[in-house]
């Protein structure tokens, strides 16, 4: 009796296994359409917020896609908002690669070598993909210190209430380019505490 059960399982198993494999299959172009739709609405908001920095803040357009791609990438990957990182980019430096600050403060993000030495050992702080990497970096670092309080990490990254505020501000600003700009907004709200 057990070697008939045992047969029809297998029968039935023999059976199920192409069926499976065909439900499985109807899924992939599913998900594919969802990774490429959400691929082409990331292309769509990096070309937006290029042309909004070559418009605003009048840098060439090809330094504004390269900037916009690397805000996009970064944000992507350290769960930030991408307007939180555009607002940070145009108070710190105006779009400016090669901007100079107090402490050496450097590039696009400003960020500061001595405070950060071993994030930033042989980086070219003046080129953007590695600044605004660097930046993110930063800024992810202090968000996970604050237990995601976006404002007091913003207040380690600037140093001040001010400056967070300032931050949360220009961030709402850039929120449009991404929608409907919930993320900056729930984000950045606790700023003001």
């Amino acid at each position: 009796m057990s070697r008939l059960l045992w047969l029809a399982a297998l029968t039935f198993g023999a059976m199920l296994g192409p069926m499976q494999g065909a439900v499985a299959q109807e899924h992939v172009p599913e998900a594919a359409q969802q990774d490429a739709a959400a691929s082409d609405a990331t292309a769509e908001a990096t070309h937006q917020v290029s042309q909004l920095i070559s418009q605003k803040f009048g840098v060439a357009r090809a330094k504004a896609e390269k900037i916009s791609a690397a805000v996009m990438s970064a944000a992507s990957k350290y769960s930030l908002p991408p307007a939180l990182l555009l607002a940070i980019i145009s108070v710190e430096s105006r779009f400016k690669e090669k901007a100079r600050g107090a402490n050496g403060a450097t590039g696009l993000m400003q960020v500061v070598p001595a405070a950060h030495k071993q994030l930033v050992r042989n980086i070219d702080l003046t080129e953007a993909t590695a600044n605004i990497e660097a930046g993110s970096a930063i800024l992810h670092g202090y968000v996970q210190s604050a237990r995601g309080d976006v404002g007091a990490a913003l207040k380690s990254y600037g140093g001040s209430k001010a400056y967070a505020e300032k931050i949360s501000l220009r961030a709402k600003a850039f929120a449009p380019q991404f929608g409907s700009g919930t993320d900056a907004d729930s984000n950045t709200e606790t700023a003001g505490d």
